[in-house]
């Protein structure tokens, strides 16, 4: 069964999308492996219709065979006179049975008088055996490529339309040039390219508009605000967008180059991730490029191939050829004399397609020489750079890059249209236009709320970067930004008078220079959350004007040299310094902030500090922080700070204070923060430390208050709770000036009278005891505003506790039934202060 042209054409169709990555050496040998199709086909054709040999005796034996001579009767002769021509054999007539009168009879009769007596030679072959011999001459001495010639033709044609279009076919390359085509097609088509070579275009023009016209054109009149903003953009990060000359309003922009629709600017976002991936994926082997040269390689081979076999048939195509069958014994002769019928258009055709051989060959040649002649894989877009706004496209290599190339030779606008995809500065600006299009002024000004410190705050999380109407909430005071990726402060910020906190977690921030300068002068406090040491910003350490800094993240002993650099010694008004990381000795550089910083505060989640002989040239310190160091004893550095006012050394494994002693050099120091740690014991020196007006010592393993402890006149605030305490010293009574003692989940199971002198008490803290009687006398505290007793054991209250006029309702901390148990207008005493309160409140 044949099969049709259309057929076997399929085996050259590629899909219509593969043409972008077809040059035209390609388009052109496909063309003409169509054109070498056809005619193998037509060959074939017929050659299978009208393929024959016709073959006579050869004349030479015509002694040796068999029959009558030359000296023949007049019967032979007239028969002979009768024979048709060679190749006429078969209606040859049978004249045996005739007597030589009658046979020259006939003759007479059937020859004209006028014309001469026609010549010729019986064979005494029949139409049988001129069959049989034409046959067996055929395929003995018809050559071999005058028979297999459009055969071969065909399977060549095939070989070389397969070698053309197999790196599209390949599993390994055709599913990333699926990939490429679907990409590069969106991207062609995508409103955003539209947009942002709009954009380049019209600043472009600009430009030239400007360069044209000259000085001498420019309005002489330019404000003092449109050079303020000409200067802005020059020295702002380099970004997609459109600026504008001085003397242009801005009215003249069209709209369609600052809307971009919401979806479009979705899809314009996930093609930026695919382009990263594609090209992440493609760009790390060369197999496309290496396939694309291999069959290149094959079918300039093919061609070598082809064009020097069948130069050398090209001669053996003959119409006569002489035949040996060796049959004869068969027919009486040797040789045969043959005819080939398809000779002639054998050879115009083999001609015809050795010149198409030819010129494919030529090509293909011309295809191997640009294949070499240059690196394919690696292609710049230096040119795109220089005609748009993109400076950061970068340059790509292996097969990304062979696949560019390959564009090229179809149109450039695709890898021009396509390098926008790759450019980060393309993208930013797509996250900046579809951020502004949805975080509008309201929408932020709805999340503005009041912390508090009664300040206006706007906390963001999770954007793609800080939305314009940001900078035009000019009443906010701290601004909060958290894993915001590209986060940048124009020169609008400078709109932001009230701001003076900032926050960035996470959030990497450029700043332009005009809001550098801003923020220079106005910001004061500064927290800083990040997961390694470079991502601080390098411009934090220059904000002169700065008060706190926070600083949070791996700060190791690897990086910490990179804690304020030589310009943190810029950091001239700097008061507090807060280091939430895992230090293990204080960075050295701090010690240039050590003339001025009066709060330090270290959190240091567990690593143990060992070096803190830099604290002793902080000597402006009023308080300091050092939680979670793993230190075991108190710090010897500390006892040079002599402006020390308040000391925490929270969480960590302090067992012995003996060193307190030395705290009474002191003189300034009236909070002690020990909380936290594995303190057995308090010894009696606590005293000698008399400027003492808080001491924190809850969380710890104290069994027991030395009475030294209450000598101290200027104590207000006693935190003992969280140990195993099982009596408070009557000595507390002492303490006249005590506001705050706290002494809950211990093991107390009695109060000691003197307890309710201390008459200034506010808070008192009970709860999870053992106290079984809470004393009459708890109503001479008069100042009493809170009161813990839950977790105790209990069984009524004393009603003096209507003497305490101050103590609310929701202050006091107690089972439920105890309170009922109380007498009712002590109930109503409480409950009406607190209703009042809140009525008033409302």
């Amino acid at each position: 069964m044949m099969f049709t042209l259309t057929e076997v054409a399929s085996l050259n169709d590629i899909q219509p999308t593969y043409r972008i990555l077809k040059p035209w050496w390609d388009v052109f040998m496909d063309y003409l492996g169509l054109v070498m199709l056809m005619l193998a086909i037509f060959a074939m054709t017929m050659q299978i219709t009208k393929d024959q040999v016709a073959c006579l005796p050869y004349l030479d034996e015509l002694d040796e065979a068999p029959g009558p001579k030359p000296e023949q009767s007049a019967r032979e002769v007239a028969s002979a006179a009768t024979t048709p021509a060679p190749g006429l054999t078969s209606v040859l007539m049978d004249t045996k049975d005739l007597t030589d009168e009658a046979v020259h009879e006939i003759h007479v009769a059937h020859q004209p008088v006028s014309q001469p007596q026609p010549t010729g030679v019986k064979t005494n072959l029949d139409y049988q055996q001129y069959i049989f011999i034409n046959q067996i001459c055929y395929h003995v001495a018809l050559p071999w490529y005058s028979k297999y010639f459009p055969y071969l033709c065909l399977i060549h044609t095939l070989i070389l339309m397969v070698s053309s279009n197999f790196w599209f076919k390949y599993p390994k390359t055709s599913s990333k040039i699926e990939h490429f085509v679907s990409i590069l097609g969106r991207c062609f088509e995508s409103p955003w390219t539209t947009k942002a070579l709009s954009e380049t275009a019209c600043e472009d023009s600009e430009e030239n508009k400007q360069r044209l016209t000259g000085a001498s054109s420019v309005p002489k009149q330019v404000s003092s605000e449109g050079k303020e903003d000409a200067t802005n953009v020059n020295s702002s990060t380099p970004m997609l967008g459109v600026k504008f000359s001085a003397d242009k309003p801005l009215a003249e922009v069209p709209s369609s180059m600052t809307i971009l629709d919401k979806k479009d600017g979705e899809q314009a976002k996930a093609l930026f991730e695919k382009v990263r991936k594609f090209r992440a994926h493609v760009e790390d082997s060369d197999f496309i490029y290496k396939l694309y040269v291999a069959q290149t390689i094959v079918k300039t081979v093919k061609f070598i191939l082809i064009l020097s076999y069948t130069s050398t048939f090209l001669a053996e195509i003959n119409f006569k050829h002489v035949c040996e069958p060796e049959i004869k014994h068969l027919t009486g002769y040797k040789q045969f004399f043959c005819t080939h019928n398809m000779a002639f258009m054998l050879n115009k055709l083999l001609i015809s397609y050795m010149a198409l051989i030819l010129i494919y060959g030529m090509t293909c040649l011309y295809s191997l020489f640009w294949v070499f002649r240059r690196p394919l894989k690696e292609y710049s877009f230096e040119k795109v750079r220089e005609e748009s706004s993109f400076s950061d496209i970068p340059d790509v290599k292996n097969d990304f890059a062979f696949l560019l190339h390959m564009v090229d030779q179809y149109d450039q606008l695709y890898s021009k249209r396509f390098g926008v995809f790759l450019s980060e500065v393309s993208e930013n600006k797509l996250r900046e236009i579809s951020l502004n299009h949805e975080w509008t002024f309201e929408k932020l000004r709805q999340l503005v709320t009041r912390n508090v410190q009664d300040q206006l705050e706007l906390h963001l999380f999770m954007l793609s970067g800080l939305p314009n109407a940001v900078f035009d909430l000019t009443d906010l005071e701290v601004l909060k930004l958290e894993l915001i990726p590209e986060v940048r402060f124009s020169a609008k910020v400078s709109q932001m008078t009230s701001l003076q906190e900032l926050h960035l977690c996470h959030c990497p921030a450029k700043v332009e220079q005009t809001g550098f300068a801003f923020l220079r002068d106005h910001l004061r406090c500064l927290h800083v959350k990040f997961t390694d040491v470079a991502e601080i910003p390098a411009w934090v350490y220059l904000l002169r004007s700065l008060r706190e800094l926070n600083l949070i993240g791996n700060l190791s002993s690897d990086n910490n040299k990179m804690i304020g650099l030589e310009s943190m010694r810029d950091l001239r008004h700097l008061k507090t310094l807060c280091l939430k990381s895992n230090l293990t000795k204080m960075p050295t550089n701090i010690t240039e902030l050590s003339p001025h910083l009066i709060r330090l505060v270290v959190h240091n989640d567990g690593t143990k500090l060992l070096v803190l002989n830099s604290l002793k040239k902080m000597v402006s310190l009023i308080e300091l922080e050092l939680h979670n160091c793993e230190l075991e004893r108190i710090p010897h550095a500390i006892f040079s700070l002599t402006n020390l006012q308040e000391l925490d050394l929270k969480s960590n494994n302090i067992r012995t204070i003996e060193e307190i002693i030395s705290f009474q050099h002191l003189k300034r120091l009236t909070c002690l923060k020990l909380w936290h740690n594995k303190i057995i014991t308090i010894p009696s020196s606590i005293g000698q430390v008399k400027s003492l007006e808080a001491l924190h010592l809850s969380h710890n393993k104290l069994e027991s208050l030395p009475p030294a402890l209450f000598t101290l006149p200027k104590l207000r605030h006693l935190d003992v709770g969280h140990n195993s305490i099982t009596v408070l010293p009557p000595d507390v009574g002492l303490l006249h000036n005590l506001q705050h003692l706290a002494i809950n989940s211990n093991k107390l199971e009695a109060l000691p009278k003197p307890l309710f002198r201390c008459t200034k008490m506010k808070v008192l803290c009970l709860g999870n005891n053992a106290l079984t009687v809470l004393p009459e006398s708890v109503g001479q505290l008069v100042q009493l505003t809170q009161l813990e007793l839950r977790g105790n054991c209990l069984d009524r209250l004393p009603a003096q506790l209507g003497n305490c006029r101050l103590l609310r309702k929701t202050c006091l901390v107690v089972e439920d039934h105890l309170f009922d148990a109380l007498p009712v207008d002590v109930k109503e005493s409480i409950s009406r202060d607190t209703t009042v309160s809140f009525t008033s409140g409302l």
